[in-house]
């Protein structure tokens, strides 16, 4: 069985797909048999092995190969390299043309899409309806997403729309606190975890700063910290300042992963009421800590929290999002049953999915 993974990317970043796409290539890995082969082409990553590509690959490992952002390089080795497959896992939709092109040239070729969030949540071109409905499943993120993916394309056959939740990284793992875990009394400490783009306003960052007033009402020295870097920091820096809480929002921008480990650490509770989420993998990253989490009442995130370890709100209600975190504090979660909840998204969980919805 050879088996070729296609990807935007594996190593080139660390946004939530590039991270479960290299937990797709280690489960193909795991999975494959004695002279099984599995090959991965990503699209934007650098030519040649990263460092970590032993975290993510066993021996099975055959071709890897980065295209450098070369969207023509990229089809013709993903076509090349499909042609000689068994079968083949897209990551993402707007790959999946290549796929269907060879499917066509090879009819016996077996293909799978991974549907993550936005990028499915909408209408779809004639040649998407029909990459999707030759396509012999469809590997939603979420329950929620499988649903829109029916709303948007109703020829879909629901049989070959299956939920495989994200997974946590096994080599994510948690470090002590270098800080006390129970904040001084009104001093709750707040995290969040996202990309800071124009383009990503949904993750609602701009809504916890603007809940920050009502929060510190209650607990005068209760602190923001955002962590993630890009172009739409400045709007959220002038927002604190507007609010009259820029002394209490810290942006660490871009950080390493033991920074970030030790973010989790020291929090008291992560929030990130976001409002498009497909699943959200930092909230299973900061239930590791034993963190509750706080989200909004959208998208797949309800699949991700209940009350037992966070609570929900409805996106952009201010009032709601503060009135959240005081629960939070004054109630808060038992830390045993939020890493527990986080266990059974564990990596071991995700490989039996993904090997049933293979077959």
């Amino acid at each position: 069985m050879k088996t070729l993974l296609l990807s935007p990317e594996l190593f080139l970043a660390e946004g939530g797909i590039s991270r479960i796409m290299r937990l797709y290539l280690k489960a193909l890995c795991e999975l494959a048999r004695p002279g099984d082969q599995v090959d991965y082409i990503a699209l934007n990553d650098e030519p040649g092995s990263d460092p970590r590509i032993g975290r993510y690959a066993t021996d099975r490992l055959g071709e890897r190969l980065g295209c450098r952002r070369g969207k023509f390089e990229f089809t013709r080795r993903a076509l090349r390299l499909s042609l000689r497959a068994d079968r083949v896992v897209c990551g993402h939709l707007h790959q999946l043309p290549v796929v269907w092109f060879a499917s066509l040239l090879r009819p016996r070729l077996a293909y799978f899409v991974v549907a993550h969030g936005i990028d499915v949540w909408r209408p779809y071109s004639a040649l998407e309806r029909r990459c999707l409905l030759r396509a012999d499943r469809i590997l939603c993120v979420s329950e929620y997403t499988r649903r829109q993916m029916l709303r948007f394309c109703r020829d879909l056959d629901p049989a070959k729309l299956l939920v495989v939740p994200n997974t946590l990284d096994p080599y994510f793992v948690p470090v002590e606190p270098t800080v006390p875990t129970a904040p001084p009394a009104g001093h709750p400490r707040l995290l969040a975890v996202s990309r800071i783009a124009t383009t990503d306003t949904y993750k609602g960052v701009d809504t916890l700063i603007e809940a920050m007033p009502l929060v510190r009402r209650e607990f005068p020295s209760a602190r923001l910290r955002i962590v993630g870097g890009g172009d739409d920091l400045p709007r959220l820096r002038e927002l604190a300042r507007s609010e009259g809480v820029a002394a209490a929002v810290d942006f660490t921008g871009i950080i390493n992963d033991d920074a970030l480990r030790a973010e989790y650490a020291a929090c008291d509770l992560f929030a990130l009421p976001s409002r498009k989420e497909g699943f959200g993998l930092v909230f299973l990253e900061a239930m590791t800590y034993g963190k509750p989490c706080l989200g909004a009442r959208a998208g797949g995130v309800p699949e991700v929290i209940n009350d037992s370890v966070g609570a929900l709100v409805e996106y952009g209600n201010i009032p709601d999002l503060a009135a959240a975190v005081a629960d939070l504090v004054h109630h808060p979660r038992d830390a045993a049953l939020v890493r527990a909840h986080a266990d059974s998204f564990a990596f071991p969980a995700f490989t039996r999915r993904l090997a049933a919805a293979l077959t």
